[in-house]
């Protein structure tokens, strides 16, 4: 049960203004009238179901929000949330584990919105070594575990670059979902010691991406990440899932991680 706590105006608002968009803007992208606007915005008119989903269509608004918008105007929820293992999302599943087991012998794996782990290949457990069993309880988040000084942080070398890499991004997730759990999470990196200022230059990445590079024993293990996601998902849970899939920057780390998967089948 969803329960709105204000008008069905006040959110349309808030959205359109969280886009930095005027009343104009956003009555041309709807094709209605700003005055119609305005009267849903003040309430003094009252959207229809229909009006509620194309409104949010052209302000973007994450799925879950919609739901409750729909509420807030007086109609029933129309996109479901399942867990992943629920029969209906089995050909998703299968999607996703077919992607992890076929990105080996390079790490993958998959998070939901606030980056809490949902799935991943074998290969991701290289990158796990010597991190605090307690930030291994469920739920695992994966952010946590990279920044936090009991994480992956203290075997970062560029742990200012990699820090405020994943701020940008959380921030940019932020200003698009307005979720409370990101906005959590990102007060809670930064409560985290501040990563010493770092030397390094775009140019010693090569000018093309900042890597994450980790200590893996006494070696060095450079990647650079991809993000994929579902198109045009109707499912809360498919909305938010993300698959990160991680590529070795360099001829030095593919030969670490294809040396990790010969170790792990040999010991199988």
């Amino acid at each position: 049960m969803i329960t709105p706590h204000k008008p069905v105006g006040d959110h349309l608002r808030e959205w359109r203004m969280r886009r930095r968009m005027s009343q104009m803007d956003l009555a041309l992208e709807a094709e209605i009238s700003t005055r119609h606007l305005s009267f849903l915005e003040t309430g003094r008119a009252q959207p229809s179901r229909e009006m509620v989903l194309h409104l949010a269509e052209q302000l973007e608004i994450p799925l879950r929000e919609r739901n409750v918008i729909l509420v807030a105007a007086g109609f029933a929820p129309v996109f479901p949330e399942r867990g992943l293992d629920d029969p209906d999302l089995a050909a998703a599943r299968r999607a996703v584990d077919v992607i992890l087991k076929a990105h080996e012998p390079y790490p993958a794996l998959a998070v939901d919105l606030r980056w809490n782990l949902v799935a991943a290949n074998a290969a991701l457990s290289l990158l796990m070594q010597g991190i605090d069993p307690e930030l291994l309880q469920p739920p695992i988040n994966v952010i946590r575990l990279s920044l936090h000084p009991k994480g992956l942080a203290p075997r970062i070398v560029n742990l200012e670059e990699w820090h405020t890499h994943i701020l940008e991004r959380l921030g940019r997730q932020v200003e698009l979902t307005a979720d409370p759990g990101l906005i959590a999470l990102v007060q809670e990196l930064r409560s985290y010691p501040t990563p010493p200022a770092s030397d390094r230059r775009r140019e010693d990445y090569g000018d093309v991406v900042v890597p994450l590079q980790l200590m893996v024993g006494d070696q060095l293990l450079s990647l650079f990440g991809t993000t994929t996601v579902f198109g045009t998902p109707v499912d809360i849970t498919l909305s938010e899932l993300t698959l990160e899939t991680f590529f070795p920057a360099d001829a030095a780390s593919a030969e670490i991680l294809r040396q990790a998967q010969a170790a792990t089948a040999a010991t199988a």
